[in-house]
C-alpha cells in the first residue's frame, strides 16, 4: 500500500558526514575524497535499483560523474561545519514497477530541483526482501550555480553600520556606497573595565581603545536570496505537497486507486476525537479513513453491549407473550426471525473483525522483528562508530594513514547508520508510529490486539448462544403453529415480515452507523434464511398448494354431470 514519507537532511561536516561518502554509499560506488584523502567503497553493497545524476543546463559536463560533482562541493567548502548537501529520503509506492519510480523520480527531480538550479544524485534502493521497503535518496546541492557554472556565495558578510543613532546591516558591495551616505562601521573598544561597540570617530574622540580589527556584523550574516528560500520552511512544504501530487499522478496514470497525502491532520479538518480512548495510532489511523482494529474493537463491543440485552430481552418475552392466536403467533416467529438476522450480522461482522485482527497481529509481529533487527543495528553500528572516533582521537597525527583508515571506517559507519534511521523512520511511518517508538510500542499495540480478539472472541461465544436459543424457541413456535393452516400461517407471515426486516436493518445502522455493511445485512438474512429452511419451507407449501388446487379440480370434474346425461 502507497504511504507518505519524504525525509529531509542536511548532509554536514558539523555532522561528520561528508558529501563523497554518501553519493558513494546511495550509488554504491567507490569514489575518492579529494578533501581528506579517504576512498569510499561501496560496490559490494546490496540493493540498487538505479542511479543517476541530473544537472541543470549551465552546469560543467563533467559533473555528470558524481565522484567530480561532489569533489567540486568539497573542495567549495572550506568550513569543518559546512552543510554540504541536502537530502531527501522518499517513500515509493509499491504499486508501480521498477521502470515507473525511475519515471517518477526524474519528472519530480527536473521539475523541482533541477530548474531551480540544483544538481541532483539520485539512486532507488529496495533493500531485501524486494518489495518491502522501497525508497529513493536524493542529493542535491546547496549552492546556486550563476549562468558560467560557477558555485555563488552561500551568505555574505553584512557590517552593523550606524548613522545618526540608527543601525542597519550592509553587505561589503553596498557599503561602498552607504559609507559616502555618512554610514559608518562599528568596532569594539575597551570602555573602562567593559568593551563596546562604538565608531572610530566617536572611539577616538574619546580616546577608546580598539579591542579587535573585527567589525560588528549580523550573526550569519546574509544570505543568498536563492538559498535563503530553498532552506525556508514554505519550501520544504511545497516539496512535500509536489511529491504527494506527483505520486499521485503516476498512480492514477498507471491505474491504480491507492492515493498518498502530505498534509497533516489538522491541515485536513480532522480534529473531531472519538468518543473513546483508543490511542494516538488507533486514532490517526481513523482520522486517514482507515479502519483502526482497535478502534473497531471498541465499536463492536459498544454495539454488542448495547443490541445484545436489548435482543436478549426480548426474545426472552416472546414465549410468554404469545397467544395462541394465527396473527400472534405470525408475529411472534417474525419477531424472532428478524432478531436472528441481527445475531448473524453481529456474528458475521464479529468474524470479519477478528480475521482483520488475526491479520494485523501478524503484521505487527513482523514489523516489530524488523523494528528489533533495525533498532540492534543501529546500536550496534552506533557503539562501533562512538569506539572508532574514540581510538582515531587517541592516534598521534603523524599516524597518517591509520587516520584515513579510521576516517574511511567513520563515515561507512555514518552512512550504514542513515541508512538504517531511513528505514526505520519508514517502517514507523507505515504503521502510524510516531518517530520515538520502540520495541515495547510494537508489543504494546500487540498486547493491546490479543486483548480486544479474546474479547471479540467472548462476544462471538455469547452471540451463538443467543442464536442458539432463539432457534429452540422457533421450534416451539412452530409446534404451536402445527394446529393453523400452513398456507394461512404463511401468508400473514409474509404480509408483516418486510416491516419486521426493515426494523432489524434500522437497529443495526442505528448501532453501526457509517461502519454498516448492506452486504453483509444481505448475507445475514440469506444465511438466517438457510437455518430456518426457508426456501424448503415455501416448496413444500407450494407442493401442497399445488396438490390440493389438483385433488379440488378432480372433485370439480367428478361432480360435473356428463354430456349425454345432459341429453337425457
Amino acid at each position: 500500500m502507497a504511504i507518505y514519507h519524504l525525509e529531509a537532511k542536511i548532509i554536514s561536516r558539523g555532522a561528520g558526514r561528508s558529501a563523497v561518502a554518501a553519493s558513494a554509499y546511495l550509488s554504491c560506488s567507490n569514489i575518492l575524497n579529494d578533501y581528506d584523502g579517504v576512498r569510499h567503497d561501496y560496490t559490494r553493497k546490496k540493493g540498487l535499483v538505479w542511479r543517476e545524476v541530473f544537472l541543470p543546463e549551465y552546469a560543467p559536463a563533467e559533473w555528470q560523474d558524481r565522484a567530480a560533482l561532489w569533489n567540486a562541493v568539497e573542495e567549495n567548502e572550506k568550513t569543518k561545519d559546512s552543510r554540504l548537501a541536502r537530502e531527501f529520503v522518499p517513500a515509493l509506492p509499491v504499486e508501480l514497477t521498477k521502470e515507473q519510480w525511475q519515471e517518477l523520480l526524474s519528472d519530480f527531480i527536473n521539475e523541482h530541483f533541477v530548474t531551480e538550479g540544483m544538481c541532483a544524485d539520485v539512486a532507488i534502493h529496495d533493500p531485501d526482501p524486494p518489495g518491502h521497503n522501497p525508497h529513493a535518496h536524493i542529493m542535491l546541492t546547496v549552492r546556486p550555480l550563476d549562468e558560467n557554472g560557477k558555485w555563488q556565495y552561500k551568505t555574505e558578510k553584512e557590517y552593523l553600520c550606524i548613522k545618526d543613532g540608527q543601525e542597519r546591516g550592509f553587505t561589503a558591495a553596498e557599503f561602498k556606497a552607504a559609507q559616502a551616505d555618512g554610514w559608518q562601521k562599528q568596532y569594539q573598544y575597551k570602555i573602562g573595565k567593559k568593551k563596546g561597540y562604538m565608531t572610530p570617530s566617536a572611539a577616538e574622540a574619546q580616546g577608546y581603545e580598539r579591542v579587535n580589527k573585527y567589525p560588528k556584523s549580523t550573526k550569519f550574516g546574509r544570505q543568498n536570496p536563492i538559498t535563503e528560500r530553498w532552506n525556508s520552511e514554505e519550501q520544504l512544504v511545497q516539496w512535500r505537497k509536489a511529491w504527494a501530487e506527483v505520486t499521485n499522478r503516476y498512480l492514477q496514470q498507471y491505474g491504480h486507486d491507492a492515493r498518498i497525502d502530505h498534509r497533516g491532520h489538522a491541515e485536513r479538518g480532522l480534529d473531531e476525537q472519538p468518543t473513546i480512548h483508543e490511542g494516538a495510532v488507533a486514532r490517526a489511523l481513523e482520522k486517514k479513513g482507515i479502519i483502526s482494529d482497535r478502534c473497531e474493537i471498541n465499536r463492536q463491543i459498544k454495539v454488542d453491549n448495547a443490541l445484545l440485552r436489548e435482543l436478549t430481552i426480548t426474545v426472552k418475552k416472546l414465549m410468554q407473550a404469545v397467544k395462541n392466536t394465527l396473527p400472534a403467533i405470525a408475529d411472534a416467529m417474525e419477531r424472532l426471525r428478524s432478531n436472528m438476522i441481527i445475531f448473524k450480522y453481529q456474528l458475521l461482522h464479529i468474524s470479519s473483525g477478528k480475521h482483520r485482527i488475526k491479520q494485523s497481529l501478524n503484521l505487527y509481529r513482523e514489523d516489530m522483528n524488523e523494528y528489533i533487527v533495525l533498532a540492534d543495528k543501529i546500536k550496534a553500528k552506533s557503539k562501533e562508530r562512538k569506539i572508532a572516533l574514540t581510538e582515531k582521537k587517541k592516534t598521534p597525527i603523524i599516524h597518517v594513514l591509520k587516520h584515513r583508515d579510521f576516517a574511511r571506517r567513520i563515515a561507512e559507519l555514518t552512512e550504514d547508520l542513515e541508512e538504517l534511521r531511513s528505514e526505520k523512520a519508514v517502517l514507523l511511518q507505515q504503521m502510524q508510529f510516531p518517530e520515538d517508538a520502540t520495541a515495547d510500542s510494537f508489543r504494546k499495540e500487540i498486547r493491546t490486539l490479543e486483548t480486544g480478539l479474546k474479547k471479540l472472541e467472548t462476544s462471538e461465544a455469547r452471540y451463538t448462544v443467543e442464536l442458539d436459543d432463539a432457534l429452540k424457541q422457533y421450534a416451539g413456535f412452530q409446534e404451536q403453529a402445527a394446529e393453523f393452516d400452513p398456507a394461512k400461517l404463511y401468508e400473514a407471515r409474509l404480509a408483516i415480515r418486510s416491516g419486521h426486516e426493515r426494523n432489524s436493518i434500522q437497529r443495526v445502522q442505528e448501532a453501526y452507523g457509517d461502519k454498516y455493511n448492506l452486504l453483509m445485512m444481505f448475507d445475514s438474512r440469506r444465511e438466517v434464511g438457510a437455518l430456518l429452511n426457508e426456501e424448503v419451507e415455501a416448496r413444500s407449501l407450494r407442493e401442497r398448494l399445488r396438490q390440493k388446487q389438483q385433488r379440488r379440480q378432480k372433485t370439480d370434474q367428478q361432480r360435473k354431470p356428463k354430456h349425454h346425461e345432459q341429453e337425457r
